[in-house]
């Protein structure tokens, strides 16, 4: 099925990634049908599994079409784990997580993540491996999952609207360490039980910088506050 589309409104060429116009509804509804084949084909058969011609077919857009919204695997991967963030950030805005301190309340999310994952391995790995292959072209979707991440870390802390540097810098180490006990769950070099261990203590950095003050209702995005390491989806 041949659609046509604004190609202003999507990825241009490697090199030269200027701001996009918004999409238009029906845009934003066929960008959702190619992220959910991408998720589907994925859960089935991981990282392999997912090729453009297959994801063309199952979202029922002309191949072309997916080009202009992703030119390659890898930028459909990323942007797979920026839509998964997403579904998992408006769920722990339904139902936050408890904890008597801030670190509390970040590790806690964070494990949610976790279980989501093990639900999904597949998917898991292949937006994990796409993360890992990804290069200078495909920072824009890499900085999009960064603060979703940041965002859902800073709505757990329930700390100022305007982090301090070193708020900050605490929150890019937790997202560092997260992507990394992710990478060594999937090799199998780590056990659910050893990813909590990690996760609880890197969490202890959000108390030693004074970010966990009382939770404010509410809670709030903070996407301003960009951190830059990919996390996984739930």
């Amino acid at each position: 099925m041949t659609e046509v589309d604004n190609p202003e409104a999507v990825a241009p060429p490697p090199g030269h990634r200027s701001a996009a116009p918004p999409l238009t509804e029906r845009q934003r509804e066929r960008r959702r049908r190619i992220l959910h084949a991408t998720a589907r084909l994925a859960c089935r058969g991981g990282f392999e599994a997912v090729q453009m011609r297959e994801v063309a077919e199952s979202s029922q857009v002309a191949l072309g079409t997916l080009y202009r919204y992703f030119p390659s695997k890898v930028h459909l991967l990323v942007a797979t784990m920026q839509d998964q963030l997403e579904q998992l950030h408006a769920t722990l805005r339904r139902n936050p997580p408890g904890g008597e301190t801030a670190a509390d309340r970040v590790a806690r999310t964070l494990m949610r993540a976790f279980g989501a994952l093990q639900r999904e391995p597949r998917l898991a790995e292949a937006m994990a491996r796409a993360l890992t292959f990804a290069d200078r072209s495909v920072s824009p979707e890499v900085d999009q999952v960064s603060r979703r991440t940041t965002a859902i870390i800073l709505d757990a802390v329930g700390g100022p609207e305007n982090p301090t540097a070193a708020q900050l810098s605490a929150v890019r180490v937790i997202e560092h360490t997260w992507h990394s006990t992710l990478i060594a769950w999937l090799s199998g070099r780590a056990s659910i039980a050893q990813v909590g261990v990690d996760i609880e203590t890197v969490c202890r950095l959000i108390d030693v910088t004074g970010a966990g003050e009382p939770v404010a209702a509410g809670g709030g995005e903070r996407e301003r506050a960009h951190g830059s390491g990919p996390v996984a989806s739930g």
